[in-house]
């Protein structure tokens, strides 16, 4: 690990902090909140709490790898000889990235074999996605990062078409009240996920040492934050609008 300045060495460790805090925050919001929804969206809400659960974790490990890394002494931060596990956010992503997914298709309320087949599918996709990328993410040169990173994005791609194609007619018919927060919920999937390629490609285009470094991590734990528990929040209130939608229908 090269050595860093005390101010990007901070910026890096406060954003884990806060990823830390958010995501244990964002997991009890989405566990308690399962009492406010109609039997038929709890399970969204449970793989919602799973996911941010899960992020946290990995964020706590991360935030101890990070320590070990680096060793400040007099404001002078130096490597320690212990590299930094970026590996965790991979192992991360490989287990939410797909339930993120699962998650929007739970909160639709599909049929049950529509449900299992496009979550089967978009899960296999973005585990797929994942795993392309983090050869990559490892790569000595550029040029592995881009052909990695170029790979990765053809079942990203697949997944925007079934997104925005595949679910179109779905959405159609969600309820009212609910149906804009199912096209933002899609929106705040493609636009957060896009952002992990801009970072992704930040140590191939000219930006390297530990200004690379801190982009990626802040970068990727900003993105991480969107598209987990502010995509949460969404889901939650997807789920609150299609239960009293519900009750309506039955009064």
């Amino acid at each position: 690990m090269e050595t860093m300045s005390l101010g990007q060495y901070d910026l890096i460790y406060n954003a884990f902090s806060f990823a830390l805090a958010a995501m244990m925050a964002a997991t009890l919001f989405f566990w308690f909140g399962r009492s406010q929804v109609a039997d038929a969206y709890k399970t969204a809400m449970t793989v919602t709490g799973l996911v941010t659960f899960i992020a946290a974790y990995h964020y706590l490990r991360i935030s101890q790898s990070w320590v070990d890394a680096y060793t400040v002494i007099n404001g002078t931060v130096t490597a320690s000889g212990v590299g930094f596990n970026d590996a965790y956010r991979y192992v991360d992503w490989f287990l939410t990235v797909p339930l993120l997914l699962v998650e929007l298709i739970l909160v639709m309320g599909l049929s049950s074999q529509e449900t299992s087949s496009k979550a089967i599918r978009l899960g296999l996709l973005a585990a797929l996605m994942v795993g392309l990328g983090y050869p990559g993410e490892i790569a000595d040169v550029a040029s592995g990062r881009w052909m990695w990173g170029g790979l990765a994005m053809i079942p990203f791609i697949w997944i925007v078409y079934e997104l925005f194609v595949g679910l179109s007619q779905s959405v159609a018919q969600q309820p009212a009240s609910a149906r804009g927060l199912v096209k933002a919920a899609i929106w705040v999937t493609v636009l957060s996920w896009s952002f992990y390629p801009v970072v992704f490609f930040a140590g191939a285009i000219g930006i390297g040492g530990t200004t690379a470094l801190t982009v990626v991590q802040v970068g990727y734990t900003i993105a991480d934050l969107v598209a987990k528990a502010a995509f949460g929040v969404l889901i939650f209130m997807i789920a609150v609008r299609k239960s009293q939608a519900d009750i309506g229908k039955s009064a």
